[in-house]
């Protein structure tokens, strides 16, 4: 049990693929482990057992008789409660979206289904994505699995929490200021915010009154996982052009190349200007660079600039209203 709950996404599925577990065996197993433990936690607010269930014994079925649906087979996978989802709420943690169920399933959603994935919850985010702790008047406060009294993050604290606690093999979350990568870094998983417009933001927050999506710049979609093997994997699922979102250009996922450390210049902050670091890591970064350093690669320190002008508009919640021309931003010194 334990080996399915905190295995990688990349070897459950080929593990399914060999028959050596069945995609229903994986099912039952995470959500027993949702029912152990997301009391405590309220990371997984939705859940679809039923269709799950009938969508694993399908996949079973299909392997019985030599048919792979692609290389997510069978995996059972939770998602941010942001994407658009058939027959599934999809509510951002906003009141009037609390029982929005949408017609269709965004880009991301239904290039997962078509690798395999099959789709049994979704996991709690802050409200409309703008906040870096997770809560919401919909469901409430989602806890760090580490420690309850803490928080997993935001916006995608629900996903981290999820992959932490053995609750889901993956997850996709959504960044425009730090809502992959914060979670991740709080719950000890690995994120990744790719570069704009890789992957179709096409479904991202259904709009009832279907009106053109509000917020263009600065977001993305990305893969949240337990090991970066699989973050590759994901992201090459995920990405490429769909027709849907026209500003996803047609260039295709390709293999990132391996660099060797000896061609690298990797600067070093060791601290940003007006946020305290611990010295515990201080100490870790130090360390870690000392050894990125030895195994051949030029590491320099960088002076950062005053971060004041961020410090007004860190919330994302502020940044959205300005672009959205809500929230009037004040006049700022020039960096």
């Amino acid at each position: 049990m334990k080996e399915i709950l905190f295995s990688s996404t990349t070897r459950l599925a080929i593990a399914i693929r060999k028959r050596k577990i069945t995609a229903q065996e994986a099912l039952d197993t995470f959500l027993a482990q949702i029912n152990k433990h997301n009391p405590t936690l309220n990371a997984v607010n939705i859940i679809g057992a039923d269709q799950a269930k009938e969508r694993a014994h399908a996949a079973d079925e299909a392997l019985a008789h030599g048919e792979l649906w692609g290389p997510l087979h069978g995996v059972p996978f939770t998602l941010k409660d942001a994407h658009s989802t058939a027959g599934m709420r999809t509510t951002v943690g906003f009141p009037p979206l609390a029982d929005c169920v949408p017609k269709e399933d965004s880009t991301v959603v239904a290039r997962l289904r078509q690798a395999g994935a099959i789709l049994f919850g979704k996991t709690n985010v802050a409200t409309m994505l703008g906040d870096y702790q997770t809560n919401n008047p919909v469901f409430g406060r989602t806890n760090n699995p580490w420690n309850i009294d803490r928080t997993p993050g935001g916006s995608s604290g629900g996903a981290a929490a999820a992959l932490a606690s053995g609750m889901s093999p993956f997850e996709i979350g959504t960044d425009l200021s730090n809502s992959i990568r914060l979670p991740a870094h709080f719950c000890g998983v690995y994120g990744l915010k790719p570069t704009e417009r890789r992957v179709s933001l096409a479904g991202l927050i259904p709009s009832p009154q279907e009106m053109p999506r509000p917020v263009r710049i600065m977001s993305s979609i990305g893969p949240m996982a337990r090991t970066v093997e699989d973050l590759v994997l994901l992201y090459q699922i995920i990405a490429g052009p769909d027709r849907r979102d026209t500003e996803v250009q047609p260039i295709p996922a390709e293999k990132m190349p391996r660099v060797a450390f000896e061609e690298l210049r990797i600067a070093l902050a060791p601290t940003f200007p007006g946020y305290p670091v611990s010295a515990e890591i201080s100490a870790a970064i130090e360390k870690l660079a000392a050894a990125i350093e030895q195994a051949g690669a030029v590491v320099q320190k960088a002076a950062l600039p005053d971060l004041d002008f961020y410090k007004e508009i860190s919330s994302a919640g502020q940044l959205i209203g300005m672009m959205l021309g809500t929230v009037q931003p004040q006049e700022k010194k020039s960096l």
